[in-house]
């Protein structure tokens, strides 16, 4: 996903108030627990991933068909923001 800041700051994010954005970067702060908790993993690249290989071979044919890019990608919509 392309959002802004990455998916650490998606639209799926919860928008927080001004009172805590003004004096605290969440972003960084959850971007760097996203990363620390990654390096721990054993499996880290979804390519890799033997379960969505074998979806790829059963159902979404190959990386970038069609059938892929319907079901797996999404665009950015610039929500409107909660004014305080």
């Amino acid at each position: 996903m392309a959002c802004p800041g990455g998916c650490v700051n998606g639209g799926g994010q919860p928008v927080q108030p001004g009172s805590v954005r003004n004096f605290v970067d969440l972003q960084s702060k959850r971007a760097q627990a996203l990363y620390v908790e990654d390096r721990g993993k054993g499996l880290r690249r979804s390519h890799e991933n033997p379960v969505l290989q074998r979806i790829y071979q059963e159902f979404l044919e190959k990386p970038g068909s069609h059938k892929a890019h319907h079901i797996l990608h999404t665009s950015f919509q610039n929500p409107n923001l909660i004014e305080e």
